[in-house]
C-alpha cells in the first residue's frame, strides 16, 4: 500500500474515532452521576472532559492525515 494511501485511512479513522469519543463523551454527561457532579461542582467530570479532548484531538489529527499530501 503506498504511504499516502495509508496516511489518508489513518487520518480517516482518527477522525471517525474522534466523533466517537466525542458524542460517548456528551452520553456521559447525561448521566444521573455527572448531571449530579455539575449541580454541585459546576463542571463536568474528569473522565466526560478526557472523551471530549481526546475526541477533539483525534479529529483534528485525522482531518489534517486527510487534508495532508
Amino acid at each position: 500500500m503506498e504511504k499516502g494511501v495509508a496516511m489518508k485511512v489513518i487520518g480517516l479513522i482518527l477522525a471517525v474515532v474522534g466523533v466517537g469519543f466525542a458524542v460517548w463523551g456528551y452520553q456521559l454527561s447525561g448521566s444521573v452521576g455527572s448531571q449530579i457532579t455539575q449541580a454541585v461542582t459546576g463542571a463536568d467530570t474528569n473522565r466526560v472532559m478526557v472523551y471530549y479532548i481526546f475526541g477533539a484531538v483525534s479529529f483534528v489529527v485525522g482531518i489534517y492525515l486527510l487534508r495532508k499530501n
